[in-house]
């Protein structure tokens, strides 16, 4: 019985350990001496690489965000301009569930023959930095990024780039609480 309470236990804590690693990760960075209160008006630059489903996504998500926060998009020549870069890529991670009977190092030296599984498991990562610059002199005034494990669910990624980008804009426009 204690063997089993004790594979478990270590199954629940590896599942919450890997569950912690699939957490969203967001990032915000901003120039300091920049005046947001100046800025009203907004346009798209690019959203690289371009000519995927998500482009529309990722520019809904950004201007709800942003309509929230009372800036108007206008077609070109906006106050901010903005750019978006999407990347995803293959990460692996590496499970090990041991069986509890020795193995490992103990008071008088190494223990006795116990056994360990190591599994393997691929899964894709998704980033998207968002990145505004001043419309007039082309200087970086704010940044955001976003990471997430990617589903083989699109409704289920949609949810997580609007969590992910709602997240990146909480504190927009820095420094002042709400526009």
């Amino acid at each position: 019985m204690k063997i089993l309470r004790f594979v478990t236990l270590c199954a629940a804590v590896s599942l919450l350990t890997l569950t912690a690693g699939f957490a969203q990760h967001v990032q915000t960075d901003f120039d300091h001496q920049a005046n947001f209160a100046q800025y009203k008006t907004y346009s798209w630059k690019a959203i690289k690489p371009d000519a995927s489903l998500w482009d529309s996504r990722i520019k809904d998500a950004v201007n709800a965000q942003l309509a929230a926060k009372g800036l108007a998009q206008v077609a070109d020549g906006g106050e901010i301009a903005i750019v978006a870069i999407k990347t995803s890529q293959t990460q692996r991670t590496l499970q090990t569930f041991y069986d509890g009977f020795g193995g490992g190092w103990r008071w008088r030296g190494f223990g006795g023959s116990g056994e360990s599984t190591t599994t393997e498991q691929d899964y894709q990562e998704g980033t998207l930095v968002i990145d505004l610059y001043d419309g007039k002199t082309k200087q970086l005034i704010w940044r955001g990024s976003t990471e997430s494990v990617l589903s083989d669910k699109a409704d289920k990624n949609e949810k997580n780039l609007d969590k992910g980008v709602a997240k990146m804009f909480k504190d927009f426009p820095p420094g002042s609480g709400k526009r």
